[in-house]
C-alpha cells in the first residue's frame, strides 16, 4: 500500500470534500423526491439519497484510517455553502429542473471526475477497496445519466429551456471552479494538476452549456474557463491531463 506519510493529510481533505459534497447531495436527492412530478423519479432519488448517505460514510471511515488527528472539524469551502444557499434557494420555490442541473449534471460531474482521478492515483499506490470505489463510481455515473434524461425529458414537454438554465448554470459553474481553485494546493501537494480535474469535470457538461457563440473547434478547457464568470484561472493556465 503506497500512500506515503506526507500525502496522507492532502488526501484526506480531498476526501473530506468530497464527503461533504456527499451529504449536499443527499439533502438535495431527498428534497428533490418531495418535488419530483412522477413516480418513477420519486423512486430514484429515494434510491439516491440513500446512496449519497452511504458515499459520506464510506469518505469518513477513509479519512479516520488516513489522518484522524488531522480533521477533527473541518468547515465547508466557502463556495461550497454558496453552491447549497443557491440549491436551497431552487428548493423553496420548486424548480425541480434548476435541481437537476446544480446537483446531478453539475456537481454529480465535479464528483465524478475527482473521484475518477482519485481512483486512478489510488490504483497506481495498490490502494485496498478497488472493488467499493468502483460500485461508488458506478452510482455517481447513475445519477449524473439520470439528471441528463430527465432535463433532456423537461426540454421536450417545454417544461423549461437550455435558454432558461443557462443563466443560473454559469452561477453554478463558477462556484465549481473556485472550488477546485480552494483546493490547488492539495491536488499540488499528491504531485496532481489542479487544472486538469478542472477540465475533466467540464466533459460532463452537456452540449447547451457551452458558452453561447463557440463552435465545437474552439471549445478547449481553455476557453471554457474564461469564459466563466468568476473564474479564477487565468489565460496561462495549462490544463493537460497528466498520466
Amino acid at each position: 500500500m503506497l500512500v506515503y506519510p506526507d500525502e496522507r493529510a492532502p488526501i484526506a481533505r480531498l476526501l473530506r470534500f468530497l464527503e461533504q459534497g456527499e451529504r449536499l447531495a443527499h439533502d438535495c436527492a431527498t428534497a428533490q423526491a418531495a418535488l419530483a412530478p412522477e413516480p418513477g423519479m420519486r423512486r430514484f432519488l429515494l434510491g439516491q439519497a440513500r446512496q449519497e448517505s452511504y458515499h459520506a460514510v464510506v469518505f469518513q471511515g477513509a479519512i479516520a484510517w488516513l489522518a484522524p488527528r488531522h480533521l477533527g472539524a473541518c468547515p465547508l469551502l466557502p463556495p461550497l455553502e454558496r453552491y447549497r444557499a443557491l440549491i436551497d434557494q431552487a428548493i423553496r420555490q420548486g424548480n425541480f429542473a434548476e435541481t437537476l442541473l446544480a446537483e446531478q449534471i453539475i456537481l454529480e460531474g465535479l464528483g465524478e471526475a475527482i473521484l475518477r482521478r482519485i481512483e486512478e492515483g489510488l490504483e497506481r499506490r495498490k490502494v485496498a477497496f478497488g472493488r467499493l470505489r468502483r460500485i461508488l463510481l458506478c452510482q455517481e455515473e447513475a445519477h449524473h445519466a439520470f439528471g441528463h434524461r430527465m432535463l433532456e425529458r423537461a426540454f421536450a414537454r417545454g417544461e423549461t429551456s437550455p435558454e432558461a438554465l443557462r443563466p443560473r448554470a454559469q452561477e453554478y459553474l463558477a462556484l465549481t471552479e473556485e472550488m477546485v481553485t480552494m483546493l490547488r494546493d492539495l491536488f499540488e501537494s499528491i504531485d496532481e494538476d489542479p487544472s486538469a480535474y478542472a477540465s475533466d469535470a467540464r466533459r460532463y457538461l452537456p452540449d447547451w452549456l457551452v458558452p453561447a457563440g463557440a463552435n465545437s473547434a474552439v471549445m478547449s478547457s481553455e476557453f471554457l474557463v474564461l469564459s466563466w464568470p468568476g473564474s479564477a484561472t487565468t489565460k496561462n493556465s495549462t490544463l493537460t491531463t497528466q498520466n
